[in-house]
């Protein structure tokens, strides 16, 4: 299918999932970076009371603190 008619068919609402390979696609901008970071201990037992206390795991409060500070919508 040429990108026209795909388009035409995007815009007038009908479904164009037959033709996406949606095993293969991805968000741009979602792709995953590990970084290391070093905090004194104070701060990570500080941080490991919050996650317990949140049923989360230190990650996961790492990063949504983070992304909460630079005001970046998550994506469930």
């Amino acid at each position: 299918m040429k990108a026209t008619r795909f388009d035409q068919k995007f815009d007038a609402g009908e479904s164009v999932l037959e033709h996406l390979d949606l095993h293969r696609a991805h968000r741009p901008g979602l792709d995953i970076k590990r970084v290391n970071v070093d905090f004194p201990q104070w701060m990570v037992q500080s941080i490991d009371r919050q996650a317990r206390r949140l049923g989360v795991t230190r990650q996961s409060l790492i990063t949504l603190w983070l992304a909460e500070r630079l005001e970046v919508r998550t994506v469930p």
